[in-house]
């Protein structure tokens, strides 16, 4: 089989499409890796397009069937677009359980790409929530990340900065389904229905307008968390002392957007919620977007590409390496245990964040998939729901206001087509 692979591939290489620069380094490196370890002579072309750009690129390849790629790598979002009718991706079903990778990965992630009991895709992250904190400034302040074991701490401690003029946490229009999720709750049911946790999501809404109109959050000058612009001002004039994020936006974003507050950086899981009562009700995580690959069914190069794909989600270097570079946390379950994964990081005051996302791993919320999923998250991302959380609006209109045009169908986000 292995000369078989290499007689075909010597010829046509696998084609990888990335959709960052950063990704098709690590995918350059897993490449040679894999000629060292399992085929000498295997071959592949790796192009990076933008994380937008890369709809519309796989729209005019899928239509005109020229340059289509073999193997994609997609965000989870963007793989929605796909769910409409049949999707243009091979079911790896079988093969993901011969190789026992139901098992291996996460559950939860492994259901992102994945449609009934079809699985389409390999998760590369576990993008686990976590808050990213001011060291520094929670030092001037006082503050001790212990304190901050509920949200009602979260609140009562940022209302007393408050008072101070200094807003604890910068806000952005994805947090309200970060929040929703840690909660239990949902965009849609896995019947489809959306919003089935109604007055739950209102509820998270209107504490996210609390946070505004009570100062303790502050929307950045874009309304983003995501924009460089927002590192550049918001946080290196120390306006906000918190930021709420996923594994990879620590290890790329903040620490690409910061380098010069290396070591002024700390990590916690999120607060809990809690009943009427105080009890805790809720994990202490949850998670935001994360990237898959999955193998155009077109593709002549299947098994080749599986096999790639295979050793990239498998292989305990490639796993390390996925970390070690500053990508994501691998939602591959034996790397969890690989030692460094687990060592403390000078970046985040040696804290260690791969030991906080291990503890955490088995509380990451499952995310419902469906077509209309990359909809909903656009318009979220576009400010359906920013008047609140800058303060203004009713959260229970602006909602009913969301539903309704999912519900009546809506449209494609740009680069659907």
């Amino acid at each position: 089989m292995v000369g078989a692979v290499a007689s075909v591939s010597s010829a046509d290489p696998v084609k990888i499409w990335i959709s960052s620069q950063q990704d098709k380094i690590y995918y350059d490196n897993m490449v040679r890796l894999y000629q060292q370890e399992v085929d000498a002579d295997f071959q592949a072309d790796v192009q990076a397009f933008g994380f937008r750009e890369m709809p519309d690129k796989l729209a005019i390849a899928f239509k005109t069937q020229t340059n289509t790629p073999d193997i994609v790598q997609l965000d989870e979002v963007f793989f929605g677009m796909y769910l409409q009718g049949e999707a243009p991706f091979v079911d790896l079903t079988d093969r993901v359980k011969t190789a026992g990778l139901d098992k291996s990965i996460m559950p939860q992630r492994l259901e992102l790409f994945s449609v009934g009991d079809q699985v389409l895709g390999l998760p590369q992250s576990l993008s686990a929530v976590v808050i990213y904190y001011r060291r520094d400034l929670f030092q001037q302040f006082s503050l001790s990340p212990s304190e901050f074991k509920t949200w009602d701490d979260f609140v009562a401690i940022g209302e007393e900065l408050a008072a101070q003029n200094q807003p604890l946490l910068a806000l952005d229009p994805s947090y309200f389904g970060m929040l929703l999720r840690q909660r239990g709750g949902h965009l849609f049911s896995e019947s489809g229905e959306v919003l089935p946790d109604f007055e739950l999501a209102v509820d998270t809404l209107e504490f996210l307008g609390e946070l505004a109109q009570k100062r303790i959050g502050l929307m950045p000058d874009r309304a983003t968390i995501f924009d460089p612009v927002f590192f550049g001002g918001d946080v290196a004039n120390n306006e906000i002392l918190a930021i709420m994020g996923a594994d990879w936006y620590g290890l790329d974003m903040i620490q690409q957007f910061s380098s010069d507050l290396e070591g002024e950086w700390g990590i916690m899981p999120l607060p809990v919620w809690t009943d009427d009562a105080g009890n805790p009700n809720s994990v202490r995580t949850s998670t935001f977007a994360g990237q898959g690959l999955v193998i155009y069914k077109g593709s002549e190069l299947i098994d080749e590409s599986w096999e790639f794909m295979k050793f990239v989600m498998t292989n305990r270097e490639a796993n390390a390496q996925r970390f070690l570079q500053g990508n994501s946390f691998p939602a591959y379950k034996p790397a969890f245990e690989d030692i460094r994964l687990l060592q403390p990081q000078p970046f985040f005051g040696y804290d260690s964040m791969g030991q906080i996302l291990v503890d955490l791993a088995a509380e990451v919320p499952r995310v419902m998939m469906n077509p209309k999923r990359p909809m909903a998250v656009f318009m979220i991302r576009e400010g359906m729901l920013s008047s609140v959380m800058y303060g203004e609006g009713d959260a229970r209109s602006a909602l009913n206001r969301f539903k309704d045009q999912l519900e009546s169908g809506g449209g494609p986000p740009p680069g659907a087509n």
